[in-house]
């Protein structure tokens, strides 16, 4: 392997971080904490990180945001529905936190009124 190969990867690591710097906003990017930005849908319907977001610095806050938001917590709800209960006790572990996903969105429609 030549030393080549790690320049390409720094170029393209360098030209990440001109675009994320270029978008910023105040303390933030605009899209942080928004969920379908910083979390899309892939291919085959399963959601991943853009590559953009894997070199910002705030990726762990915007992330922990964007599943805050009502739109991550019906993300969360959705995967508690599509997982399969193992027993009375993976059961009840679903009902729970199923109860406790819907207190928080009720909590934050109630909040916006």
């Amino acid at each position: 392997m030549n030393g080549g190969g790690s320049s390409c990867v720094n170029l393209d690591l360098a030209e990440k971080v001109l675009a994320w710097s270029s978008v910023m906003s105040g303390d933030h990017k605009d899209c942080f904490g928004i969920l379908d930005r910083v979390f899309p849908p892939g291919e085959g319907g399963l959601r991943e990180v853009p590559s953009l977001c894997r070199v910002c610095p705030d990726k762990k806050e915007c992330l922990q945001e964007a599943l805050a938001t009502r739109e991550g917590l019906e993300l969360r709800r959705q995967v508690l529905d599509r997982a399969a209960p193992r027993g009375l006790i993976g059961w009840l572990r679903r009902w729970s936190e199923r109860k406790e996903l819907s207190r928080r969105i009720k909590k934050m429609e109630s909040g916006k009124r």
